[in-house]
């Protein structure tokens, strides 16, 4: 009998928005829900799929062409790291309430099904407050599978909005990174929080020349290779 053919990953994005605290920097996570098929009860930034629409959704400000060129290199299409970027600041918006934008004639032509904060407030998405720092492609074998790029903003200089998702994820926190590194965490999150504590400490996510993780399978084992 032929062993099932792995399910194809599918584009997602997440982003690590973080704050500076005195002695710490702090993250903002959530759980996932027991009742969830993929990661039931693990802790996770705000994320999800690439829709179809995010490739057409128009920017206050355009992502930093060394943002750009980084993603470019594992994209399909040259629309693609414009629709990851977008994605993971809608599903930012959609799972915690806060807005990564800024004022823009491109606040009015947003789908008010999934932009209505914007809309009102008169933002588009600001890509430029993105830096990509991670890239990970689910196992096969799972249930879901997903080719997640991680990005990460620092949230004072970055958000507006009050803090209220829409029940996607529940615990909706900000955590030092030491804190959260003791939750129940999959690998790729776990790698995501050591990557932002030594970016941050270094400040070497805005580098031109700062190489990106980048976790795959091969064989059964995991492997961090960088892109």
């Amino acid at each position: 009998m032929n062993a099932p053919t792995p399910l194809k990953p599918r584009d997602a994005a997440s982003l690590v928005l973080y704050r500076r605290r005195v002695g710490s920097i702090e993250v903002l996570m959530g759980q996932r829900h027991a009742g969830h098929a993929f990661m039931p009860n693990r802790f996770v930034f705000p994320g999800g799929r690439v829709d179809p629409g995010d490739r057409l959704v128009g920017a206050a400000t355009p992502l930093r062409p060394a943002v750009a060129a980084k993603l470019t290199k594992g994209c399909r299409s040259a629309a693609r790291p414009h629709a990851l970027a977008i994605a993971a600041v809608r599903e930012t918006y959609e799972e915690t309430g806060l807005i990564v934008g800024d004022h823009s004639s491109q606040a009015g032509h947003l789908d008010a099904r999934h932009w209505a904060g914007f809309r009102l407030a008169g933002l588009a998405p600001a890509l430029d407050r993105l830096d990509y720092i991670f890239r990970a492609i689910t196992p096969p074998g799972m249930v879901r599978r997903f080719d997640a790029r991680f990005f990460v903003a620092e949230a004072d200089a970055t958000m507006t909005g009050p803090l209220c998702g829409n029940g996607e994820l529940e615990n909706l926190a900000w955590l030092p990174i030491a804190d959260a590194l003791a939750l129940p965490l999959s690998m790729p999150t776990n790698l995501v929080l050591r990557e932002v504590a030594r970016l941050t400490e270094t400040g070497g996510s805005r580098r031109r020349d700062h190489p990106v993780p980048f976790l795959v399978t091969r064989h059964g084992r995991h492997v961090l290779r960088t892109e």
